[in-house]
């Protein structure tokens, strides 16, 4: 009897083991003008249903310090392989400038990555940046309030079209906390073209979170890129502006945990 407890148990603790083994983990990658912060309402919600979740926060953003002169796209892609470790099965998320940094990071380590997702985010091809991307989008609000300064090597959005832009269908009490922690962004990644293959990017499972009032990335444009690129397997659409993780974390999360599975 007691022989049978014991090779009972060790069933247990072997088939525990392995679950552990596969289990997913959540990346998120924020983007431009944002930080790991803006998952804060995302973030519980997945860990609630067993999922290890990680929030990088890219060089320059945030409480991140890193002079702009130093940071370069491939320091953002850096800095999520850094995050992700010696991990597999990952499945990684990108908002907005976060989609040319996830495709990226799936060229350099394609054995590691389960899944990419597209949220409200920038589909590259090869050869493609996001600001050659973004002057396509005839429907994107962020041309009236876009601010180049040359002198510091940064992008910025007017004060006044933050929320236009953003979050217009925030709750009302988020507007402020989204303003005040608002900064500029480096310029120099944004300009920055991918390289991606067939071979490597071309291999992983890419699914795209659409956002149906969105005046950053909007719908339309959105459309052409997954049409464009022809490597988005399944389309999500949420009916909400450039920022679900504010508006509806819950509706987010529950598509992210969906796909985690």
């Amino acid at each position: 009897m007691k022989r049978v407890l014991v090779m009972m148990a060790m069933c247990i603790l072997g088939f525990t083991a392995f679950g552990q083994n596969k289990s997913e983990t959540i990346v998120l990658v924020h983007g431009a003008w944002f930080d790991a912060s803006c998952w804060e309402s995302v973030t519980p919600l997945l860990k609630a249903k067993g999922r290890e979740v990680i929030a990088v926060n890219l060089p320059g953003h945030g409480t991140d310090t890193t002079s702009f002169a130093n940071v370069t796209l491939q320091s953002y892609v850096n800095a999520v392989k850094n995050a992700i470790g010696d991990r597999k099965n990952v499945i990684l998320v990108g908002h907005s400038m976060g989609g040319i940094v996830i495709s990226q990071v799936a060229e350099e380590i394609p054995g590691q990555i389960k899944e990419l997702i597209y949220l409200a985010a920038y589909l590259p091809k090869t050869g493609e940046s996001l600001l050659s991307l973004a002057k396509q989008d005839a429907d994107s609000h962020v041309g009236k309030y876009l601010q180049i300064d040359q002198n510091t090597g940064s992008a910025n959005i007017a004060k006044d079209g933050i929320i236009d832009v953003f979050a217009a269908d925030a709750p009302a009490q988020a507007d402020a906390s989204i303003i005040n922690n608002f900064k500029a962004d480096p310029l120099a990644p944004l300009a920055t073209p991918v390289t991606l293959t067939d071979e490597k990017f071309g291999s992983v499972k890419k699914v795209y979170i659409h956002t149906a009032n969105d005046h950053a990335v909007s719908f339309p444009f959105q459309q052409t890129m997954v049409k464009n690129n022809g490597l988005i397997i399944k389309e999500y659409t949420l009916s909400s502006s450039h920022t679900p993780f504010i508006s509806m974390p819950d509706k987010l999360a529950a598509i992210l945990i969906k796909e985690s599975k």
